[in-house]
């Protein structure tokens, strides 16, 4: 019995059970100082008290001058084993691509993107988190064995994906082994977009949310050759945006502040306005976004974010004239 209930969680129609829910997107934290662990924790306590139905944590768990030590990704494995409801991660590039960095250890960025896969990912099939959410993974295709960390589940009509696309230029980088480990991940991901969105379409879903850690600098889209490592991912969301025709959310991180907008241009600079990113807070901003689903809605989506007061800077009045 818990094995059909397992494949039907993971393989039942989308269209089927629309209802109204909420979920969190954060990341960019905790980033360099150790007063941002404290704030962090008081975010995960803000974030069980809302109960969202998961959260998900768009990568950089430190920030890109620190060290990518065994015991800080074991430190933020902790941190993520508080959060009450169920808690998805997708890798960013601080935690691994740019590793070699002489004040980051140095060490070998390919050895720790093995260690997060190995660490973070040893039950690719279930989240992180107190309560477990039920995980399809893309490593149990045999051709994309080592990509557990892309994932992918539904609820309430609503199909949701992370897919493994970081800073520093997606790691199209450096040297050769970089350049290598970019384009095997960056077939994986490319085909995990595609079969997200068909199976989207197949089922009769509602909508589409694509999780991933990089800004991938929409506004050169007149200038691909400048964000090189992005174009593909961004020609695929496109097309796939445009031919799925319903609500679609890109959430990522990576700049440090929110924003809520339409970025993508498709053909004749016409906004593909079916496509919304969210961008979440991070680094100093130590906050979150409640994202509400109500797949009842035409529109699908509203959002709300979650201000940690005691994570607020301190403003100073300007001096009296």
């Amino acid at each position: 019995m818990f094995v059909l209930a397992v494949i039907a969680a993971v393989c039942g129609p989308v269209s089927a059970g629309a209802e109204r829910f909420s979920f969190v997107a954060i990341g960019d934290m905790p980033y360099t100082l150790p007063a941002d662990f404290a704030a962090f924790a008081r975010l995960i306590r803000r974030i069980n008290q809302v109960t969202p139905a998961f959260t998900v944590h768009v990568g950089d768990i430190k920030s890109g001058s620190t060290p990518c030590s065994d015991a800080h990704f074991a430190r933020i494995l902790a941190m993520f084993g508080d959060f009450d409801q169920p808690l998805v991660y997708t890798p960013g590039d601080n935690e691994w691509t740019d590793c070699h960095r002489p004040d980051n250890g140095p060490y070998d960025p390919l050895e720790r993107l093995a260690k997060l896969r190995t660490m973070f990912f040893a039950s690719p099939g279930a989240s992180l988190g107190r309560s477990k959410l039920v995980l399809e993974h893309q490593g149990a295709e045999a051709r994309f064995a080592k990509f557990v960390e892309n994932a992918r589940w539904e609820r309430g009509g609503v199909l949701f994906a992370t897919v493994h696309v970081v800073g520093s230029n997606n790691n199209l980088q450096r040297d050769q082994a970089a350049v290598n480990e970019y384009l095997e991940r960056n077939a994986a991901n490319l085909a995990w977009i595609r079969a997200t969105f068909a199976r989207a379409i197949d089922r009769g879903a509602k909508a589409v949310v694509l999780f991933f850690q990089a800004h991938p600098w929409w506004e050169l889209d007149a200038r691909e050759d400048q964000r090189s490592g992005f174009t593909d991912t961004i020609a695929v969301l496109k097309e796939s945006a445009i031919r799925f025709g319903k609500p679609v959310v890109l959430v990522h991180g990576d700049s440090h502040r929110l924003v809520i907008d339409q970025p993508l241009i498709g053909p004749g600079r016409a906004r593909i306005s079916n496509a919304t990113r969210v961008m979440v807070h991070g680094d100093k901003e130590i906050h979150g976004v409640v994202i509400h689903v109500d797949s009842d809605d035409p529109d699908v989506f509203s959002y709300r974010p979650i201000y940690v007061p005691e994570n607020m800077p301190a403003f100073r009045p300007p001096p009296a004239r």
